[in-house]
């Protein structure tokens, strides 16, 4: 009969101990782990952490059956505090691939301003050394080309083929007047017309033109490289300070701390559940996807370029012996050149003859920049880089391409990484938001704003404005600014226009008339002194105007 009894006993015994223990447990029940997270995330003044659970609160997110830890105010500092802690979470992720771009933008243009340098000291040291008649004055002029040859690397918008026919029209007064024809002396007022008319006259043969064409080639890529490395950092910039809408705010806070108003501290939200929160919050910013995967692969192409087969450095180098050249083809046919002064009878102008050179009536072809009043680009010497040495083309775009190739899936990929950091896998339990579960059963949607449609933890109403900008202008840049098209574009169109004299009777003096080919316009501009003929060549009368 004891027997009987003794399990009957037993049974009520171990009752009692649980129930007592329950009972000790709910009594003991606090939110003090509640209030140390609090306190350690620095979410807000400590005096909002009830120190028991309250039954009667009326939250908008954290809601639930049951006494909680939260109040209305803690509420609101988790909604800032997620805010804040999920940018940086996002500046975090994106700081090296922003520092990828950034630095090696730097890298680039230390390496390109150290070629620059360098061969800019070539030809000064050409010019000294070989030509020193005309060093000194020509040197200036040297100083302007490279400073423009700068600019147009870094992406300014100026013509590369104008600086170069800019530099060589400085150049011909200095040597026909300094070499060719040494006894004429300084060039003065005559330098102007020599200025004005080497296109025509045509003094360096080929030369000119082929730097040109070489240096389109060889620095357009490296242009094009600038001008994209700036489009990837302002689009980083730009998702930086990306906004989250109050539904994302929702959606977070409930994620991350409305656990906490249970006393559930460490616990971490299920995988599906935060890709659903984060892909919702970030819809706007995986729409960048397509755009920028086609962005790295035109980066990847231009930097093949910049660094294939040292076109660049070649380019560069070859600076000084085409300028040589150009100055040898000028001596060689130059020598028989002789000046003639035409003084024929009024109303005749006054006219100057050049021998072989000249090939043209009087009826000259002056490059725009002549004609406009604006400022000539001042000279300034190229500041060497910042080491003796940068390392060469070929070795940062190698470094580039392998880092750059990691982040092309950057934008579809940043909420599985937000998400890792806040999940352990390793875990048998999980926050779905509601309550702790074994797995997330919800829908997992995929990226982009399309798929938020059937989004059950976030609902996506309208794109981000600025991430929508952001995305236009990327892909107007992908197609604009295409290697292709980017290297070998120039900056601005080089249009022709002519002067020619005309007598002007009223005011009894010969005038000069500006004529423009592109708009079929006639316009009076002050008067030049000379004009270059070929010897034995005149004017003759043919109305109110003069031609040979």
């Amino acid at each position: 009969m004891s027997r009987g009894i003794c399990p009957r006993v037993h049974f009520w015994w171990m009752f009692s101990v649980l129930f007592l223990v329950k009972v000790v447990d709910v009594g003991a029940y606090s939110c003090h782990e509640v209030k140390t997270a609090f306190q350690v995330r620095q979410i807000g003044p400590l005096k909002w952490v009830p120190e028991t659970p309250g039954t009667d609160v009326e939250l908008l997110v954290c809601k639930h059956q049951g006494p909680s830890c939260c109040t209305r105010k803690m509420e609101e500092s988790y909604q800032v505090a997620v805010r804040r802690e999920t940018l940086q979470n996002v500046r975090s992720y994106s700081f090296e691939l922003k520092y990828l771009i950034s630095g090696h933008a730097t890298a680039f243009q230390d390496t390109f301003q150290y070629l620059l340098s360098f061969s800019q000291g070539h030809l000064s040291s050409l010019l000294e050394d070989t030509y020193s008649p005309l060093s000194r004055e020509a040197l200036p002029h040297v100083n302007a080309l490279f400073s423009s040859l700068s600019l147009y690397i870094r992406g300014h918008n100026l013509s590369l083929e104008a600086a170069i026919t800019r530099f060589y029209d400085n150049l011909f007064p200095l040597v026909y007047v300094r070499l060719v024809n040494p006894g004429m002396g300084a060039a003065g007022k005559r330098g102007e017309c020599l200025r004005a008319t080497r296109q025509d006259v045509n003094p360096f043969g080929p030369h000119p033109d082929t730097l040109a064409q070489e240096l389109r080639r060889a620095l357009g890529a490296g242009r094009a490289l600038s001008l994209a490395l700036a489009e990837g950092a302002k689009v980083m910039n730009a998702t930086e300070h990306v906004s989250l809408t109050k539904e994302c705010l929702r959606g977070l806070t409930k994620m991350q701390y409305c656990s906490h108003c249970r006393g559930l501290t460490l616990i971490k939200p299920c995988m599906g559940y935060c890709l659903n929160v984060m892909r919702g919050c970030l819809a706007s910013v995986a729409e960048l996807d397509g755009p920028w995967r086609r962005y790295v692969a035109a980066l990847e192409e231009l930097t093949h370029a910049v660094a294939g087969q040292h076109s660049l450095e070649l380019a560069l180098l070859g600076v000084r012996g085409h300028v040589n050249e150009a100055i040898l083809h000028a001596q060689r046919h130059g020598t028989n050149c002789s000046t003639r002064l035409y003084l024929p009878l009024p109303p005749s102008p006054p006219c100057f003859g050049l021998s072989s050179f000249c090939s043209s009536p009087c009826f000259l072809s002056l490059h725009p920049s002549y004609l406009r009043h604006s400022s000539i680009l001042s000279s300034f010497t190229l500041k060497h880089s910042r080491n003796d040495k940068p390392r060469s083309l070929k070795k940062i775009s190698r470094e580039f391409l392998s880092y750059v190739q990691r982040y092309k899936l950057f934008f579809a990929v940043l909420p599985e990484m937000l998400c890792e950091g806040e999940t352990v896998v390793e875990d048998f339990t999980c926050w779905s938001g509601d309550d702790v579960v074994e797995s997330y059963t919800g829908r997992v949607v995929g990226n982009g704003l399309q798929a938020q449609k059937q989004n059950p933890e976030v609902k996506v109403r309208s794109p981000n404005p600025e991430l929508a900008e952001v995305k236009e202008r990327l892909e107007r840049f992908n197609q604009v600014g295409h290697p292709s098209s980017l290297s070998s574009r120039d900056s601005r169109p080089t249009k022709k226009s002519y002067i020619l004299w005309k007598w002007d009777e009223s005011l009894k003096q010969w005038m000069w008339i500006h004529v423009s080919f592109n708009t079929m316009r006639t316009e009076q501009i002050p008067t030049v002194p000379y004009c270059i003929l070929p010897p034995g060549q005149l004017l003759r009368r043919r109305g109110g105007m003069y031609e040979t």
